[in-house]
């Protein structure tokens, strides 16, 4: 008789575990296609050459799981990769907000240089809760003169009890500089 229990609560174990990865991919479905942009980069035939921006990058310090809508944690990584094969670009802030709109943290002391095709990255812990779920990267950045937009993105990543779950989210210029770039001067 102890077997037949064990095997009948294994089975609403399976259906448990089953459910929850089935709610964790539809989860994951979701909000690739919500932060996927409405046109391909891959499918742009025009270059996107800029002096500067403002970017809003999204990011979910969690989602909502299972029926109860247990938060899932989440880790994220802001990057930001200079595209231009020639030229230097200056972050000059990443700051991060949380649900509320408000400055949680700023990650620029001072501005710092990628040069050309070099990389950047900030990272937030899976366990760091102050973004809460509408958290969002503002980034900015300049450059001498007109250059490939940096590719800034965040990618979300999160583990726990076996199951696992990653995306990302692209940043969206909100913001183009209005200052003329220096090298594109008459």
């Amino acid at each position: 008789m102890p077997e037949l229990n064990a095997q009948m609560t294994e089975v609403p174990m399976r259906h448990h575990q089953t459910f929850v990865t089935i709610i964790l991919t539809a989860t994951l479905l979701l909000l690739t296609a919500l932060s996927a942009p409405a046109t391909s980069r891959a499918a742009s035939a025009e270059v996107q050459l800029s002096a500067g921006q403002t970017v809003y990058v999204p990011v979910y310090s969690h989602i909502y799981s299972g029926p109860r809508k247990q938060p899932f944690q989440l880790s994220a990584t802001l990057s930001i990769r200079n595209t231009d094969l020639q030229d230097s670009c200056r972050i000059t802030a990443i700051e991060y907000y949380n649900n509320d709109g408000r400055l949680v943290r700023r990650f620029t002391p001072r501005p710092a240089t990628l040069g050309p095709l070099a990389s950047s990255h900030v990272h937030i812990e899976q366990n760091d809760v102050s973004g809460g779920f509408g958290a969002n990267f503002i980034v900015r950045w300049d450059a001498d003169r007109l250059i490939n937009a940096p590719v800034i993105e965040c990618i979300m990543i999160g583990t726990s009890i076996g199951q696992g779950i990653s995306f990302v989210s692209s940043g969206q210029e909100i913001k183009e500089s209005t200052v003329p770039a220096k090298g594109d001067q008459p």
